[in-house]
């Protein structure tokens, strides 16, 4: 197990992790948690072709599913209400393609722990993580993070980080409509709506050649680009 702070041993501290089509590393990503952590681990199945629930037997995790697949947002959301009812102290979202690393789980969880903030945002981009994001995901970034700041005010080091934790009480305020990627700036704009304090912390990212496959490309962010000015005219 890692070693946490007495303050996050005592909370009520929950994991959600949208999964679409990860079967290559679902089970890996849930067998580290559950075994280096103490967390409830919460799965949403975004409507895999083949049911995750499969690949996750005997693991003591909580798995939901959508019929079909409605993007990653849309997946988000279902695990923010359903961890809602949980009465959750912290929840952190963590994504299911091995990228993410369980070590940096106490980083995220501290500040909140210590009422330091409402929000942590992870950051690949803090030179303590070290960095070795691939130079075009690199460009994409760090111009996503002036576009961002244009339509939400809150400029990052990181635009597009899916580890991320939140209070209990920040997370009754967020409230995801955009099913798809731009949920990570619709996250943004609802800090900024609800005045919540927010904080980075160098996080770790592992790319490996199934990572880098999922990932965004440059016809997505301009997709993202796109659905982000249709919010912010028609919201």
């Amino acid at each position: 197990m890692l070693s946490l702070l007495p303050e996050i041993a005592n909370k009520k501290v929950i994991v959600v992790i949208p999964v679409f089509n990860d079967t290559q590393t679902i089970r890996q990503v849930v067998e580290e948690l559950v075994q280096q952590t103490p967390f409830i681990i919460l799965v949403i199945d975004d409507g895999s072709a083949m049911p995750v629930k499969h690949y996750l037997s005997g693991l003591p995790v909580i798995c939901l599913r959508h019929r079909i697949n409605l993007g990653q947002g849309a997946a988000l959301q279902t695990g923010f209400s359903y961890a809602h009812r949980l009465e959750p102290d912290i929840v952190i979202t963590f994504d299911a393609d091995g990228q993410h690393s369980v070590s940096d789980l106490p980083l995220l969880a501290k500040p909140i722990a210590l009422h330091e903030t409402s929000v942590v945002l992870g950051s690949r981009f803090i030179q303590a993580a070290g960095n070795q994001t691939p130079l075009l995901r690199s460009m994409i970034l760090k111009t996503a993070r002036y576009v961002n700041y244009l339509l939400s005010g809150i400029l990052l080091t990181d635009a597009h980080n899916g580890l991320r934790a939140f209070s209990g009480e920040a997370l009754n305020k967020i409230l995801i409509t955009e099913n798809r990627m731009a949920h990570a700036s619709e996250i943004l704009f609802e800090i900024r709506r609800h005045q919540l304090s927010y904080k980075e912390v160098g996080v770790h990212v592992h790319y490996t050649d199934y990572s880098k496959q999922k990932g965004q490309t440059a016809w997505d962010s301009v997709k993202i680009l796109f659905d982000l000015v249709l919010h912010k005219i028609f919201k």
